[in-house]
């Protein structure tokens, strides 16, 4: 299986899932590998949340096309018309003969039928869908020296249909992850020249496996109509709500509303402070 999207979330297993699906094969039957543009075209980029969604439905596609190419060579091989066959469950059926030909049994008889089975199919579809996230977090903030940690944080989300449940949980893990860095930590110091002053991951303060606790997640499953098993886009979903989560916890613990981001603790001493009446 030949596709064209870039695999930077597991991508590669949840669109030959699909393809395997139509066929009724074990995904494991499936070897997808990712082609440059010299061979197969130029495809969307891995971006949007939108791979497992538009590739995903294009492998469905040259997996219908493979399926009829399929069922045209039973027919033949049967000496039967086209309808007069079906395919379910990995194989070619006809009633007519009480007869069955396995996937893997058309595999090896293409040569004699007709010469190798190609299939194709490239897709520009709309309908993704809206994907509604919430997020549910417990902070404990110490008033002394502003630090925030995150005691337990719960991301629940509708995938539409998760096609891979535990690379689904990775995506709203990671992106929750990204929206905690932006909420506490992540900013931008410049210096008078313009400069960026924290240019390095050293000192560019992106939360670690240390900051965080496990992030739970809840898979919520509502059928996509626009996408033929239901898809809907995970990937930048959960990267928002961590912002507003985060800031309604730490004004919840501390009694005070803090409108700028991030919430570092030099940030939480001045809002305290200020809500003391004191100089800062």
């Amino acid at each position: 299986l030949a596709e064209g999207s870039p695999d930077i979330g597991g991508t590669r297993t949840s669109v030959a899932q699909q393809f395997a699906e139509v066929l009724g094969i074990p995904v494991e039957q499936v070897k997808p590998q990712i082609a440059d543009t010299d061979s197969i075209g130029q495809t969307s980029n891995s971006a949007g949340s939108g791979v497992t969604f538009k590739t995903g439905w294009a492998c469905y596609e040259a997996a219908c096309d493979m399926q009829r190419q399929l069922i045209a060579r039973a027919a033949e091989l049967w000496e039967v018309d086209v309808d007069e066959v079906t395919y379910e469950k990995g194989a070619a059926h006809c009633a007519k003969k009480n007869k069955t030909l396995s996937f893997n049994e058309l595999a090896a008889q293409q040569n004699s039928t007709g010469g190798p089975i190609v299939a194709s199919a490239g897709v520009n579809p709309s309908g993704a869908g809206p994907t509604i996230a919430t997020h549910i977090v417990d902070v404990e903030v110490d008033p002394d020296t502003g630090k925030v940690q995150i005691l337990r944080y719960t991301a629940i989300q509708d995938a539409g249909k998760a096609i891979h449940p535990s690379y689904v949980e990775g995506q709203m893990q990671g992106g929750a992850a990204q929206g905690i860095g932006w909420a506490l930590n992540e900013e931008y110091f410049l210096g008078e020249d313009g400069k960026m002053l924290n240019a390095s991951f050293l000192d560019y303060r992106m939360p670690t496996s240390l900051d965080l606790p496990m992030i739970d997640t809840v898979i919520v499953e509502v059928h996509n109509p626009g996408h033929p098993y239901g898809v809907r886009g995970v990937g930048e979903v959960p990267i928002v709500p961590p912002l507003a989560a985060i800031a309604n916890a730490v004004y919840n613990a501390i009694g005070v509303r803090i409108d700028d981001l991030p919430i570092n603790p030099a940030r939480v001493l001045a809002a305290l402070q200020s809500a003391k009446g004191e100089d800062l």
